[in-house]
């Protein structure tokens, strides 16, 4: 084979990108067989690809700006060039925390941990996220970096092939290294001293067993209650393999009240996601202020407060111009974000481990979005999941 058709190659990569998206099953089997190493991977693949969607973002910002309720703005050449930076760095990191993960989690499902493959699964399945990426450029395209959400599907297809895991566990084996890798980016910058020894195929973070479960050991970050994740993968597994129904979403529809304070309910809306989940939004409005009340029935997949309790995970970020939080209360993950000039802000709340509830839009204080939040009868949400 010619030297511009090998895998890191211009050519090569362009025809590995094709031939993962496009026939991942029968591509997964050649990747698995190709000696490699988590550095040469990070460094032929992640390293030019993840630059994508920062640069997209960059230039959108220089060229276009951006805007949100009602608030525009354009970033300063050097706000923009910063945030490329972090915005990239962090997504490589990202990179290396979620094959950690996954190689940590394979033997819970029946499979196998090997460190390489797990670089392999999770830098070859993020090709679709990262040349998404891309469509972020313009301002009305970026829905269209939807399409990333395809990695999703690419990590599925690989999860045999690569971690050995069998066919029927590879769902909740996908959902589970994904709700981690959530919840654990939340802490992601505590791992940036880490990044150095794995690009220099150091030691790294590291995975150690001390009991049955395993504990994950990440530096800067401490350990991960490896009971914990055995709690939420079971409660992941039972919603893959079917035991656990959404609710309908014309039930859920009954939890909104008429009226919140001086706000009046004026629409109503469902979507299905099949096995995955419920969710019904009502909308609110007073004059020009708006409150969106949203119900959402994660199913199984709300085994989220489980893992974010074995995380220990907690955000915390305040400036003039508001805050953002998000903790684990009473095991449930709670998150809340405002803004002192637009007085505009979202309280999401999760509910038996299964349940996630929020409220945005505009208020007089983030009390308007919890009081709003406690206007939803949880007697009745657990009385509909039975």
């Amino acid at each position: 084979m010619n030297d511009s058709t090998q895998p890191g190659s211009t050519t090569g990569l362009i025809q590995r990108a094709k031939d993962i998206l496009l026939k991942p099953a029968q591509t997964w089997p050649t990747i698995a067989s190709e000696p490699a190493s988590p550095g040469e991977l990070i460094t032929k693949y992640a390293v030019p690809l993840a630059a994508l969607g920062p640069l997209a973002m960059f230039l959108r910002g220089q060229l276009f700006g951006y805007g949100a309720f009602g608030f525009s703005y354009r970033p300063g050449i050097t706000a923009g060039i910063s945030t490329l930076i972090v915005s990239y760095v962090l997504g490589i990191i990202g990179v290396i925390v979620l094959a950690l993960i996954a190689d940590f989690l394979a033997p819970k499902f029946g499979g196998a941990a090997n460190r390489t493959n797990a670089f392999k699964l999770v830098v070859f399945s993020s090709f679709a996220a990262w040349l998404a990426g891309i469509f972020q450029l313009i301002p009305g395209l970026g829905l269209l970096g939807l399409a990333g959400l395809y990695t999703l599907y690419l990590f599925y297809t690989g999860a045999a092939p690569l971690m050995k895991v069998p066919q029927e566990k590879t769902a909740a084996y996908t959902a589970v290294t994904i709700v981690c890798a959530i919840v654990l980016y939340l802490v992601v910058g505590s791992v940036t001293a880490s990044v150095v020894g794995l690009f220099g195929l150091g030691s790294g973070p590291t995975i150690a067993a001390s009991d049955s479960s395993g504990v994950l050991t990440l530096p800067g970050v401490g350990t991960i209650d490896g009971s914990k994740i055995d709690a939420a993968t079971k409660q992941m597994q039972a919603a893959a393999e079917g035991h656990v129904k959404p609710i309908d979403g014309t039930k859920l529809q009954t939890l909104f009240p008429a009226n919140l304070g001086g706000y009046t309910r004026t629409a109503l809306e469902t979507n299905a996601m099949g096995q995955m989940g419920t969710e019904a939004d009502a909308t609110y409005t007073q004059g020009e202020k708006t409150i969106h009340l949203k119900v959402i029935d994660s199913s199984g997949l709300g085994a989220l407060a489980g893992i974010g309790s074995a995380f220990g995970a907690q955000h915390s970020r305040e400036d003039a111009d508001g805050y953002e939080r998000a903790s684990t209360v009473d095991g449930q993950m709670q998150i809340e974000k405002w803004n002192n000039k637009n007085h505009n802000g979202e309280f999401t709340q999760q509910v038996g481990g299964r349940f996630m509830i929020t409220a945005e839009g505009d208020a007089e204080s983030i009390d308007e979005l919890k009081a709003a939040i406690a206007a939803i009868d949880k007697g009745k949400l657990a009385e509909l999941a039975k």
